[in-house]
């Protein structure tokens, strides 16, 4: 999924944090409600401006964002 069709940031709106294109519904406020167990179904209830697919590109993004900023570990060597 290209999750930047859904995934804006504005300096002008709640600081430059990542969030929901159209909305004020930050990243890390999904984020952090489905770590906390808050399903999909739950979110689009208390988020009605959201879309699945908006949390599908909320998760994309994060998946991207961690594999840029986790190192790579090594694969031992099987000789």
């Amino acid at each position: 999924m290209d999750y930047r069709q859904y995934i804006v940031r504005d300096p002008k709106v709640c600081g430059g944090e990542p969030l929901v294109k159209g909305t004020r519904v930050t990243v890390r406020t999904i984020l952090a409600s489905l770590a906390e167990g808050d399903s999909v179904q739950e979110l689009l209830q208390a988020f009605p401006t959201l879309k699945e697919e908006d949390i599908r590109a909320i998760v994309a993004f994060a998946a991207a964002s961690a594999e840029e900023d986790l190192p790579l570990q090594s694969v031992p060597d099987v000789a």
